[in-house]
């Protein structure tokens, strides 16, 4: 019996490239460049202190999302043993009027199970068209003597919030505190659970739960909070996470790339969501990096889903009359996204399987009535933040706006279709999205058919 064992875990390594259960690798790299250009320089390889979580029997990725992809790939043969696709914050950050300016450099991470040979890790990018092109290539042999294989203590007690299985066969989320003193541990735990309800209220999470396992992290903080630098609040973060990101009052990133990781690393992961402990509203979401939510804010659990439904599923923003950072170009590309179009083929949109028979695509809705509204409406919220102007007048007009949109979505002809609405990923036209109202257009309740086919396609990914 045991030779049998031995033979089929040598079969499994010999068919996948990978042990029975393998260590968890992780290539750190440098990002650098500006708006035109940009280069890539290894930084180290890393032997993650557990194994392998993913699911062994997925480790090709054949979603097609993400704006870069990276593959692990034999050299000899060119058999690709693992892909993931992924966004980045260079990749966003190429896009804003920064970008155009000047040279930045960030740090960036992929992470798979080790091989048991030397490999080439191969990244590829969106070109023009939405195909991916190779930018980077690099040769790495994972039992090199200057792979980083001890690691220090780590920086909190990994909590299981909740636990539905063995890590491999399920969607392992990571809930990250930021900004939480030690005497703030128990309003972190509350608030941790209290997402999480929330999160599996709505589909099709509610419907998925026992695919997911749950964990926690809140390394302590010096100080209470998270870092605000538009209204004087400076605070210091293992992983980077601050307000303003891309001086976007909004906007929450961490960037402090391997603060992060190592925070991370005692843990079985996937999928991270950064609670920052602050009440302003705001939040962010990158494809298979991670999301941010600002816990304390009335908003919590609508940031919250919205900003995982970025980070989980690459989920577009579908609305369009809020400011962003980004910059954008006359062209409409169709893209990669799975619930947004440029509707280049009417007869053959994305979600074609969806629309009945007599739909008009493109669909109308009240968009004038809708853009009449929000230029008052979005005036009104500068205005509060441009004279900082307490956090409840801000969560007040939110309330009114929503109640106002609500409504008004529900009224018209085709409020309950699934069509192509224009109006959509940061643009007012050019861009269209599949039903009047979803979680990821207003702050809705709900997300669409589109949005939640498109989050189960993840959910199979990384369980079984």
């Amino acid at each position: 019996m045991k030779n049998r064992i031995v033979l089929l875990a040598f079969l499994f390594a010999a068919i996948t490239g990978f042990a029975e259960t393998p260590q968890t690798l992780r290539v750190d790299y440098y990002h650098t460049g500006n708006a035109l250009l940009e280069l890539f320089s290894l930084h180290q390889v890393v032997v993650e202190p557990l194994p392998w979580a993913g699911n062994p029997d997925r480790p090709i990725d054949d979603t097609n999302r993400g704006y870069f992809k990276y593959e692990i790939v034999e050299p000899v043969t060119g058999k690709v043993l693992y892909s993931r696709g992924f966004s980045s914050i260079f990749g966003e950050w190429q896009t804003t009027r920064e970008a155009q300016q000047m040279n930045r450099t960030f740090h960036e991470s992929v992470r798979f199970p080790k091989p048991n040979h030397p490999f080439r890790l191969r990244i590829s990018k969106r070109d023009d068209q939405n195909q991916f092109s190779v930018v980077w290539t690099v040769n790495i042999d994972p039992d090199d003597m200057l792979v980083v294989r001890k690691h220090p203590p780590p920086a909190a007690e990994l909590i299981a919030m909740e636990k539905n299985g063995d890590p491999a066969n399920k969607v392992d989320l990571l809930i990250l505190g930021d900004g939480y003193t030690t005497e703030e541990s128990a309003k972190f735990k509350k608030q941790t659970h209290d997402l999480i309800e929330e999160l599996f209220k709505v589909s099709p999470f509610k419907e998925r739960r026992q695919d997911f396992n749950v964990w926690a992290l809140m390394p302590p903080a010096a100080e209470s909070g998270t870092n605000r630098p538009s209204n004087g609040t400076y605070r210091w973060s293992p992983s980077g996470t601050t307000y303003d990101a891309f001086r976007s009052e909004r906007y929450v990133l961490a960037f402090d790339n391997p603060g992060f990781r190592e925070i991370c690393q005692i843990s079985p992961y996937e999928f991270v969501t950064i609670l920052a402990n602050h009440h302003t509203y705001g939040g962010g979401g990158i494809y298979g990096l991670y999301s941010t939510v600002a816990a304390a804010s009335d908003w919590a659990p609508y940031l919250f889903i919205h900003e995982f439904g970025h980070h989980f599923a690459a989920l577009a923003d579908e609305y369009y009359t809020s400011s962003t950072a980004y910059l954008s170009g006359e062209e409409r590309p169709e893209p990669w996204e799975p619930n947004v179009t440029a509707l280049l083929d009417p007869d053959n949109v994305k979600w074609k399987h969806l629309v009945k028979a007599g739909t008009p695509l493109p669909t109308p809705w009240k968009k004038q009535e809708f853009e009449a509204f929000q230029k008052k409406n979005q005036a009104n919220r500068r205005k509060l933040r441009s004279e900082n102007r307490p956090e409840s007048e801000m969560n007040q007009l939110f309330r009114d706006e929503q109640a106002f949109v609500d409504k008004l979505l529900a009224e018209g002809e085709h409020a309950e279709a699934i069509g192509a609405f224009e109006g959509a990923n940061y643009q007012a036209s050019g861009y269209y999205r599949s039903e009047a109202n979803c979680l990821m257009f207003t702050r809705y309740t709900e997300l669409c058919k589109v949005c939640r086919d498109a989050t189960e396609v993840i959910i199979d990914l990384y369980s079984k």
